[in-house]
């Protein structure tokens, strides 16, 4: 019987990346890993190095409430308002500061460049 160990949030970027070795070591991907790399080589912005950058310099900002999956999400999104970083954070249930917001945006905005 399989047992799940942890489950870990993980960026657009680290994904791509997995599929990148998974194909480079089989040859090919089954379909659906395909169709999830089809879409991942359109919308994975960064590579998996400086999305782990970003979601350290997230971190380090120590905004309240904010947890792993929310900083995933924003990795993957990169919102650069802080009117977008709010809409990202909507589908959760947290709430940040005007100024949080702000901190935020101006740091994706760095990286985005």
């Amino acid at each position: 019987m399989k047992q799940k160990l942890a489950e870990v949030p993980i960026s657009a970027a680290e994904v791509k990346h997995t599929l990148d070795s998974i194909k480079e070591k089989e040859g090919e991907l089954n379909y659906r890993a395909g169709k999830t790399y089809e879409y991942l080589e359109q919308f994975a912005k960064l590579t998996p190095k400086k999305a782990k950058e970003l979601f350290d310099a997230i971190t380090k900002l120590g905004i309240p409430r904010i947890k792993e999956p929310h900083i995933v999400k924003l990795i993957d999104v990169l919102p650069t308002t802080a009117k977008d970083v709010k809409i990202v954070l909507q589908g959760y249930a947290v709430t940040v500061t005007n100024e949080n917001l702000d901190k935020i945006a101006a740091t994706i905005a760095e990286f985005v460049k």
